[in-house]
């Protein structure tokens, strides 16, 4: 079984090729709007913006990054079907202006708009990363009240689009039963700080994406695809980078379609994606099944062996929770890759189902 996407080439943001209606889950990191090193790339979109930044008016070049930001979250609005969700990892930024040190809230801008557009704000996630340098702290050290707290998290903004979605054909009924994850999962991924995912380090060899890039991990786009979608969907990335999204929707079995307005971007996550092991996506989809292993190898421990009631119908490994029979891991076997159209095909192992994925540029 194969599930197509049309590909259109854009040389813009606004994603007035995706069908509206089509897509089940948003989950993107746009540039951050007054951090330094995403200067250039919003001041090249919009003339205020360099005119405000050379003119020291950080409040202005602030309103104008967002104002570019906000025409991709109206096209958001159209795209995603009823009760579609969308995730945008952001942080707020701190700069000096004209000699003036103050952050810039670009989560509160973010959940203003989508407000405005008609969204319901879900509860958020603050993802923590830590930073133990112990020269991380700004301002005037010891004496009040020259010093400044450090940020030391950035969010996941959770927004949905009406009221809860309805899943009514019996092949939507299955696929989010076989989407079910473990109970201890969730009680894991549904807590709202996130402390045990680190910020990762972006190495792709050339200096013009690498100077510009704060990918987030792999682990935080397939948390989100898995909490928020089922087998099946479409997954969209509008601010497409490295592909860490694309990634992740390979490995829970979505669809995905990825955009960038740097062509070089798109370039670099085909060469990511084409040059990832198998092996290692697979290898990640096992450490969950240990770690369920492990789950139930404590909970009996503690609670005897009729700790847990119900049994996975397909793994045949015991579960806490009802919801958790139809349960269904599936295995990458096969990457194909279409350069001539930036396409990929992906096939799984333990059945006829196939994802294929859409990069845009």
């Amino acid at each position: 079984m194969f599930s197509k996407h049309k590909l259109i080439v854009s040389n813009s943001k606004k994603i007035k090729s995706i069908q509206s209606k089509s897509v089940h889950l948003v989950v993107t990191s746009p540039p951050y709007p007054m951090i330094a090193m995403w200067d250039d790339i919003f001041s090249s979109q919009n003339k205020y913006i360099k005119t405000s930044l050379e003119n020291n008016d950080g409040a202005k070049a602030f309103k104008w990054m967002h104002f570019k930001l906000d025409k991709v979250w109206k096209e958001l609005n159209r795209v995603l079907v009823n009760g579609g969700i969308a995730c945008i990892n952001i942080g707020d930024a701190t700069r000096t202006i004209d000699g003036k040190f103050q952050l810039f809230s670009s989560h509160s801008k973010i959940i203003s708009k989508f407000i405005e557009l008609g969204f319901v704000n879900l509860p958020n996630i603050i993802w923590r990363k830590p930073t133990n340098s112990p020269t991380k702290f700004m301002g005037s050290g010891m004496y009040a009240p020259g010093a400044y707290v450090t940020l030391e998290h950035e969010y996941i903004l959770i927004f949905r689009k009406g009221g809860k979605r309805s899943f009514k054909s019996q092949e939507e009924k299955l696929n989010r039963r076989e989407s079910s994850y473990f109970w201890e999962e969730r009680n894991l991924w549904f807590s709202d700080i996130w402390t045990d995912l680190r910020g990762v380090a972006q190495k792709t060899g050339k200096d013009n994406i690498r100077e510009r890039t704060a990918a987030y991990p792999f682990e935080l786009a397939y948390r989100l695809i898995n909490m928020f979608s089922a087998k099946g969907e479409i997954v969209l990335d509008p601010f497409l980078g490295t592909g860490t999204t694309t990634v992740a929707a390979i490995a829970s079995n979505r669809d995905s379609i990825g955009i960038d307005i740097d062509k070089s971007f798109l370039d670099h996550a085909m060469n990511h994606i084409s040059n990832i092991e198998i092996s290692s996506i697979n290898s990640f989809i096992n450490k969950r099944i240990e770690n369920h292993y492990q789950f139930v190898k404590d909970r009996k421990k503690k609670h005897g062996d009729d700790a847990l009631k119900y049994t996975n119908k397909h793994h045949r490994f015991p579960v806490m929770t009802k919801q958790e029979i139809d349960g269904k891991f599936d295995f990458v076997n096969k990457i194909i890759l279409n350069n001539t159209d930036n396409s990929l095909l992906v096939e799984y192992s333990d059945d006829d189902r196939h994802s294929e994925l859409k990069l845009f540029t």
